[in-house]
């Protein structure tokens, strides 16, 4: 795993690079993790009646669990390093604790029955999968470095791997097929461009070219206002801290194929729809950022520029 990170490092591949230092270090709270560390969680729980009555370690109905508290409770995201859930695995039994659903569930399983105890579980074996899925992808993510990336395979430490942009798609493009799996959403590739339609200054006509280009609606309007809120310092760096700082952050989602638009060209079209808001014009001898393929779900778009700009 260590070598991995060390080979990310050198081949330029910052995804690939905290993937492995969130497996080897643990996923901090404003990281989604991926698919494979989402587990089930399952419930019981004691309740008293009249008479002196008891239910003792009775199964609740995940149903109920979603519908009066949510599917967080029945889907947990397991952040723990790798080194942690191996131990976790080797445990007889994981417990949750779920002294807040009491409250929740009172008088909602058994009617008129009062809720004592409530207590969830975790299988040992879901442990066991996350750490073989995990070796799994770095042993695929090694051989498909060495294969595919001319030289991956004799990167040291006196020895860096030439950041060349077509390396650096190739490592994406592993990455996000071997951690994320197949997707299907825009991707970067030669062949049909996407463009935007922006009026410079208008917050609204970029937070709707962004939903047209693959990101959900949430997430481009506050980009948008992120952006709205951070004049860009030149033409070469049209994002601001917390611009690159969101890019960074989200980029997860966009790669596990919950958005319609590939990690790998995701920077290049906030970039652009950044530049366009600002006003800020390209050189005509440089090919756009935004040349991409649009696949499946994201119809090709048309460039229309309005020259008028507002001020913020």
């Amino acid at each position: 795993m260590l070598k991995l990170r060390f080979l990310a490092s050198r081949l330029g591949s910052e995804q690939l690079e905290d993937w492995v230092k969130y497996e080897t270090e643990g996923y901090p709270r404003d990281v989604e993790v991926p698919a494979y560390r989402i587990v089930s969680v399952t419930y019981s729980g004691t309740w008293s009646g009249p008479f002196g009555g008891g239910i003792k370690n009775a199964p609740i109905p995940l149903y109920l669990i979603e519908k009066y508290a949510g599917t967080k409770w029945t889907r947990k995201p397991v952040r723990e390093s790798i080194a942690g859930v191996e131990e976790l695995a080797k445990s007889k039994t994981i417990g949750i604790d779920a002294s807040n659903l009491i409250l929740l569930l009172q008088n909602k399983v058994y009617e008129g029955w009062a809720c004592n105890a409530i207590s969830g579980e975790v299988s040992t074996i879901a442990m066991k999968e996350i750490k073989q899925a995990v070796r799994s992808r770095v042993l695929e993510l090694t051989l498909e470095l060495e294969k595919r990336v001319p030289g991956a395979a004799e990167v040291t430490v006196m020895k860096a791997m030439p950041q060349e942009p077509v390396s650096e798609a190739a490592v994406t493009q592993i990455f996000n097929q071997t951690v994320y799996g197949n997707v299907t959403h825009v991707t970067a590739t030669d062949g049909a461009q996407v463009t935007l339609s922006i009026t410079a200054g208008d917050i609204g006509s970029m937070t709707n070219a962004l939903v047209k280009a693959g990101l959900p609606q949430e997430a481009a309007k506050e980009f948008s206002e992120i952006v709205a809120a951070e004049p860009p310092e030149s033409l070469g760096k049209p994002l601001g801290n917390k611009a690159l700082a969101w890019i960074k952050k989200n980029g997860p989602k966009a790669a596990s194929g919950a958005w319609k638009i590939g990690s790998d060209v995701l920077t290049a079209v906030l970039t652009e729809a950044a530049m366009k808001f600002a006003g800020l014009n390209h050189n005509p001898g440089r090919r756009s950022a935004m040349s991409i393929a649009a696949k499946a779900r994201v119809p090709r778009l048309h460039l229309r520029v309005t020259p008028t700009r507002r001020l913020l």
